[in-house]
Parts: structure tokens; C-alpha cells; sequence
């Protein structure tokens, strides 16, 4: 079961395609069955814009426009839920607009039982959908009921096949029950386990995130409009304009009612999203979150778009009365708009070369040692490593545990049993260990680390906040991205730490070669600063553990003589290295050591610092290390000065 609210119809189809295109990994079909949901979302908004206006062109540029913009691509290629979002989307659109076509009351009873179950499977996959049902489904009845064909016994048929296409949510109790899946979410074996599932209460039933703050709506919708300008252009925002603008005008190729309902589903869903999109858009992560949720809005005025290209001709004959212009500037208007699209697009969304988190969660397996414990935290390394282990088959010596999912009381009592060799000392996590008032059985991080002592055990990335009892018994130590819980009575060597943790990924990725935005800007930055904890490590050890002067001043020697060669091997690397780097060359300088010039460790000192003011403008220490510099430069002319006397 995928995460809140299920997801069953995606789930069910990815399994499907995974087990019948002969090419490729499990990802690589998903991706590949995504692609072709993509396809005929794209077919269906050009069967309602023809349909509506009889416009070959019009359909084509609502058809391209949408499909070959930077968000419905990318998200059209990759194993996600929008891609059969987009299609429903353009069902129910199509399906409207053939309503609307409708000439006969059998076809019109036709249309809206297939319509009803359309809506029903539609929530099937992404719950924002119920927006734009919200907007259709008064319509159809009041059509319906303005043509005399709206009846208790056809009402009650509507409502039996609306149910019907809700029937794939079978798959979540059903999956629930049998228990086999090595990861799951949630429990829907109970009546209430299905409903805080399929309700989204874990993640708050009308918010996007558990967070509760966020952007404002007018900032929400200043973003959403900006990234409309940008998605799908000026020029195509004017037509969808004057779709709207055309109904006024006395023509018979528009269809006014189903225009206004349109730009209705688009108005309810930006507002209401905008309303409940808790999440701080500017940050770039969070934006790209955001985003991929306009989708359902674009794909809505890339139609009015069409049918605004459609209502040109007869607007423009009113000005150019019989010119024979006017078919071929439609036609010209719709091949170069989404000519411009694949051209302005191609580059960024081609992501055949793109193994970029494929190889980070690869790195982090391969670098385990055997029969190694894994607490996972975060989207990133829970998802990346639970696809190449589970998946694909890669480590199967070392067990995955999600850290947040140990702290829900369904999590432990479904897949405690799907990791074998791992002890839990009881049903779930809390930092206060015993009995709850409910009756479950409590354990700490220290008590589970004390029963699986025989176990390596690592956190990827970081241990969460709320539990610092394994800080009685245990130590981090660095681990790449990750870190090693070690007991505390165990005697760190920053030489031989050194030397295992030095090689222990094959990253060859450039640093900041990615859109802020992106998880493979994620799983890149991840990686770059994984080269450097060790070196911090030591470093923060000289400056906080209580130890004798000849220590202090060996952990400063290894972290300084690591930082320089982390830093001279990439010439392209972090920010933050330069600070990191300085302050251990002005540690340095103060130990008086004979075996390094002092000379250079200040023009070092200076070089970085400056560096780092220079590309971290928004550092709030940033003032006070300029005036630091000022310091230094003067003693390092001094230096100088007296060398040469």
C-alpha cells in the first residue's frame, strides 16, 4: 500500500506493467507505463477542444502545449501518480465536452454513467481531482434536471456507478490483510485504519504536508502564475483569455456553458490550493513539491487555450472579412507555440543519461559493511534504498527500518516480521519507554540498540530529534552521507577512520550541475559534503573533547592535512568547504608547529575566507569574518616583513 491516501488504481497498474513489458528495470517500466498514460492525456485534451470547436489546430496546441511543458514532461517520464492524474484529467474534460455534444436523452444517460464512474476511478489516484468533479457533477444534473431526464431511479444509478469506480480501494484492506509486502503504509485491516488512510490523516486530510506553516495564498498564487507564464507562455495565457472572452460573441463553434465550466474548475482549484499548499515555496525543494500540483490547473487552460485559438477566426473575420489568412495564421499560431515548447524543453527533459539517485543509494548499499542495520530517515535515502534492495534485489545481507514509520503503532506489528535477524523490544518507538496509556509497548533508541548489539547499525541520513537516549552508550561517528552508531567506550582512531571512509563512493557527478529544486540536487549535495565529514568530524573533536594538549593538537594536524587535500582535489566543491578549510588553517597557525610554514597557513586562511564571503553573501557572520580578515592580512604582513629583515 502506498502512502496516504493508497493509491490502489497506480499501484495496480505499475504491477501490471512490471510484469508485462519484457524491457528494462521495474523503474524503467513504470517510467515507460507513465510515458503512455502522458500520451493519452495528450489525446483526449485534443479530443475536447475538437470536439468542442470542430478546430484541428486548436486541439494540437492544447494537445502539445501541455504535453511538451517543462513540468508535464518531466513528471510524464518518471514512476509518479500526476501522469494518470493528467489522464483523468482529460477524461473528464472529454467527457463534458461529449455531454455537451450530446443529441438525445439515451446518450446524454450514456455518457453520464460513464462519466460517474469516471469520477469514482479518477479519486482512485489523486484526491485534488475532487476539485474539478465538484465543479462538473452540478453542471451535468442541471442539465440533467433542465431537460426533464433527471429521476430518483437514474440519480440512484449515477450514485451505483460513482461507487463502482471507487471498487480498486478493495486493493488496500485487501493488501492490508495478507501481509506480504515487505513495505507498506498504514493498516486498513479495520474500518478506521482504511479511513485515516484513504482520509490522509497522517499527513492532515486538506494540507499538502503534516507542516502548518507555509506560503501565504497570494504569494501562492503570484507563484502560480508566474510558473503558468513560464510552463506554458504569454501568448497561450492570451488565447485561454479569449476563449472566455469569445463566449460574448455570437458564434456557432463555441459552446459558452462548457468554457465557463472550465475556467470554474480552474478558478475552485488554484484558489483552494493555494489556500491549503501549506509548504514554504521559496525554497526551491518545496516549490518543486509544489509545482507538480499545477499541473491539473495547466492542463485546464491549455484547453481554453485551444478553443481561444479556435474562436480566433471567426473574432478575426469580423476585422478581415473573407480573408484567407486567417485558417493558415491558426494553423501557423499552434505548430510554432508548440514547436517553441519541445525546443525550449528538450534539453532539460531528457533524463536517458539521469542515473544520478540510482547511483547515490547504490553508493550508500555498497559501502555497508555485511548485515548491516540501516535507520532510514527521509524521502530521499527511504526510497532510493528500498527500491534498489527490494526491487531490484541489491544487499540482501542488510535490513532497512524506517525511523519515522517506527514511531506509527501499525508499523512494527506489519513488518516486524519482514526483518528478520533485527530484535524489537517492543511495538513501537518513543523516547519514553514502557507502557502507553493505550497498552503498547514502548522502546527507546538505547534500549533497541542494546538488544542489537550483535548488529552494525547506521543512520541515514541523521537520527530523529525527539530520542537522545542513545547518547548515553553511543557515539556517531561518520559514515559518508551516513553515520555509525558506536559504543561509547570505543577508542576513535582519526587515522584508521581516515583511511575507511575515504573511498567510500565512486561520485563523479559535478557539483551544482542540477536545479536547486531536484532530488539529484539533493542526492549530489548529499554526496559532495559526505567527502568532508570526516575531516569536520575530527575538527569538532579537537575543539570540544576534553583531552590532553598533544591530542587536541594531533585530531587539529589529520583534520587540517584532510581539509587541504578534499579541497585541492576539487576545485569546483561546496561553499562551506572554504570556511571549514580556513578555520583549520587558523587552528593550525596558532599550534606553532615547526613542520608547517605559518606564512602559508595565513595566506590560506585569507584566500578561503575570502572565497566563502564571496559566494556566501547571506552568511549573518559574514561581516564579522571580514573584519577577521583585516586581522589576519596585517599579521601576515607582518610575517612577511619580518622574513625579509
Amino acid at each position: 500500500v502506498a502512502h496516504p491516501p493508497g493509491y490502489p488504481l497506480f499501484t495496480l497498474l505499475a504491477k501490471l506493467a512490471t510484469g508485462l513489458l519484457p524491457v528494462g528495470s521495474p523503474a524503467y517500466r513504470v517510467n515507460l507505463l507513465c510515458g503512455l498514460l502522458g500520451a493519452a492525456a495528450a489525446s483526449l485534451l485534443f479530443y475536447t477542444v475538437f470536439r468542442l470547436s470542430g478546430s484541428y489546430a486548436g486541439g494540437i496546441l492544447a494537445a502539445g502545449v501541455f504535453s511538451f511543458s517543462r513540468l508535464t514532461w518531466q513528471w510524464s517520464i518518471t514512476a509518479e501518480v500526476f501522469s494518470l492524474n493528467n489522464l483523468f484529467v482529460g477524461l473528464l474534460m472529454a467527457l463534458t465536452a461529449h455531454f455537451e455534444e450530446a443529441s438525445t436523452a439515451k446518450e446524454r444517460s450514456k455518457i453520464s454513467k460513464l462519466g460517474a464512474f469516471c469520477c469514482g476511478l479518477s479519486l482512485c489516484n489523486q484526491h485534488t481531482i475532487v476539485l474539478y468533479i465538484a465543479c462538473i457533477v452540478p453542471w451535468v444534473l442541471s442539465r440533467l434536471f433542465r431537460k426533464t431526464e433527471l429521476s430518483l431511479g437514474h440519480l440512484l444509478k449515477l450514485g451505483l456507478c460513482f461507487l463502482a469506480g471507487l471498487l480498486p480501494y478493495l486493493y488496500l484492506p485487501a493488501s492490508s490483510y495478507l501481509n506480504r509486502a515487505r513495505w507498506t503504509w498504514g493498516d486498513q485491516t479495520t474500518f478506521q485504519g482504511f479511513l485515516t488512510h484513504f482520509l490522509r490523516e497522517e499527513y492532515g486530510t486538506f494540507n499538502l504536508a503534516k507542516s502548518e506553516t507555509g506560503s501565504s495564498m497570494r504569494e501562492m498564487l503570484v507563484f502560480q502564475l508566474a510558473q503558468m507564464k513560464s510552463e506554458l507562455s504569454l501568448p497561450v495565457l492570451a488565447l485561454a483569455l479569449m476563449a472566455c472572452v469569445s463566449t460574448a460573441l455570437p458564434t456557432k463553434q463555441q459552446k459558452s456553458p462548457v468554457i465557463w465550466v472550465f475556467a470554474g474548475m480552474f478558478s475552485v482549484y488554484s484558489l483552494f490550493f493555494a489556500w491549503r499548499a501549506n509548504l514554504d515555496i521559496t525554497k526551491p525543494l518545496f516549490l518543486g513539491v509544489v509545482e507538480r500540483f499545477w499541473l491539473q490547473s495547466n492542463a485546464a487552460v491549455a484547453v481554453l487555450a485551444g478553443l481561444g485559438l479556435a474562436a480566433l477566426p471567426s473574432v478575426g473575420s469580423t476585422v478581415l472579412e473573407g480573408s484567407r489568412a486567417l485558417p493558415w495564421l491558426e494553423w501557423l499560431s499552434a505548430l510554432a507555440l508548440v514547436a517553441s515548447q519541445v525546443w525550449a524543453n528538450y534539453r532539460a527533459c531528457d533524463q536517458s543519461n539521469n542515473y544520478v539517485v540510482d547511483k547515490f543509494a547504490r553508493n550508500l548499499l555498497s559501502s555497508m559493511p555485511t548485515g548491516a542495520v540501516i535507520l532510514l530517515r527521509g524521502d530521499l535515502p527511504g526510497n532510493a534504498l528500498r527500491y534498489v534492495h527490494y526491487c531490484e534485489g541489491m544487499r540482501p545481507d542488510i535490513t532497512l527500518v524506517d525511523q519515522e514509520m517506527m514511531t506509527y503503532e501499525w508499523y512494527l506489528p506489519k513488518l516486524a516480521k519482514h526483518l528478520p535477524g533485527v530484535y524489537f523490544p517492543g511495538n513501537r518507538w518513543n523516547p519514553v519507554e514502557g507502557v502507553l496509556p493505550d497498552g503498547t509497548l514502548a522502546f527507546n533508541l538505547h534500549r533497541f540498540l542494546k538488544v542489537n548489539k550483535h548488529k552494525e547499525v547506521f543512520a541515514c541520513i541523521g537520527l530523529h530529534e525527539g530520542d537522545s537516549t542513545w547518547r548515553r552508550s553511543y557515539l556517531l561517528w561518520p559514515w559518508g552521507t551516513c553515520e555509525k552508531l558506536v559504543p561509547s567506550d570505543v577508542v576513535f582512531d582519526p587515522g584508521e577512520w581516515i583511511h575507511l571512509t575515504r573511498n567510500l563512493y565512486n561520485w563523479t557527478e559535478d557539483y551544482g550541475s542540477f536545479k536547486p529544486s531536484s532530488w539529484e540536487a539533493v542526492a549530489n549535495e548529499e554526496m559532495w559534503q559526505a567527502r568532508m565529514k570526516t575531516a569536520f568530524f575530527i575538527f569538532d573533536l579537537a575543539e570540544t573533547a576534553s583531552v590532553t594538549a598533544e591530542v587536541k593538537s594531533q585530531l587539529y594536524t589529520f583534520a587540517y592535512t584532510s581539509y587541504k587535500e578534499i579541497v585541492n582535489s576539487h576545485p569546483n566543491h561546496p561553499v562551506n568547504w572554504h570556511k571549514n578549510y580556513a578555520i583549520a588553517c587558523e587552528r593550525m597557525l596558532r599550534l606553532h608547529r615547526v613542520d608547517v610554514d605559518p606564512e602559508v597557513l595565513l595566506s590560506e586562511t585569507v584566500k578561503h575566507f575570502l572565497l566563502y564571503t564571496e559566494k556566501a553573501e547571506d552568511d549573518p557572520q559574514r561581516q564579522g569574518i571580514l573584519q577577521a580578515v583585516k586581522h589576519l592580512k596585517k599579521e601576515l604582513q607582518g610575517l612577511r616583513k619580518m622574513k625579509e629583515d
